[in-house]
């Protein structure tokens, strides 16, 4: 967060409910509702005209739902953090949208009581899941493939760093990664350091290792 306040946008295509949100909120002192969406388009461009700390997202929405905005708001990889406030339980999207880059998972029945907590943590940094939700969340990653972490953290990159990633792996340099991406060897230099810190990476031989588990040198 840049400020003491949480800069909140509602994205929800009920009326009602988008009110009813607003005023659950509006009862903490360092909550600050500054726009809403109607749908999930709504939400992504708000989101880069206005910079909102969190992202209150409701799932079943026209135009584009909220599992699609989440990706590509998430995708963006900027300070916008999604709780993700829905009508279905646990069981049928925790898992999958917590992959997808959600910060948090509540359900409605359960806002008037939790949601300026979990709008809270979401902004701080922490996820947020009711406990009742850990038998779901060990059931998810009891499936999970063994490179399923690897793809995920890879499309949570910008499609700048994952070319930036994928051209490092083949072998080539920042200057001839330049000329491929028609952009300065410094800017390439900077994709790499943005693409070590979200994945951890730090040598040539990280990104050929991740390369290779993704099938990333075949394309």
């Amino acid at each position: 967060m840049s400020s003491d306040v949480i800069r909140v946008l509602l994205a929800d295509d009920h009326t009602v409910v988008r009110a009813g949100l607003k005023a659950v909120l509006g009862t903490a002192r360092d909550i600050d509702v500054i726009g809403e969406a109607r749908n999930g388009q709504e939400a992504v461009a708000m989101v880069d005209r206005f910079n909102p700390d969190v992202v209150v997202m409701d799932l079943s929405m026209d135009v584009k739902d909220g599992t699609q905005a989440t990706k590509e708001i998430v995708a963006k990889g900027g300070a916008t953090r999604v709780l993700i406030l829905t009508m279905h339980p646990e069981e049928d999207f925790l898992v999958p949208l917590l992959e997808a880059g959600a910060a948090g998972y509540l359900v409605k029945s359960a806002a008037d009581r939790e949601l300026v907590d979990a709008v809270r943590a979401v902004a701080k940094g922490d996820v947020y899941v009711r406990p009742t939700a850990a038998r779901v969340l060990a059931k998810g990653l009891t499936r999970k493939d063994p490179h399923q972490v690897d793809r995920e953290r890879f499309e949570r990159l910008t499609e700048r760093e994952r070319d930036v990633l994928r051209l490092t792996a083949q072998g080539y340099s920042a200057p001839e990664i330049g000329e491929r991406l028609f952009i300065s060897p410094k800017t390439v230099d900077t994709y790499k350091q943005r693409i070590n810190e979200k994945l951890g990476l730090s040598h040539r031989a990280d990104y050929v290792q991740l390369a290779l588990r993704l099938g990333l040198l075949s394309q």
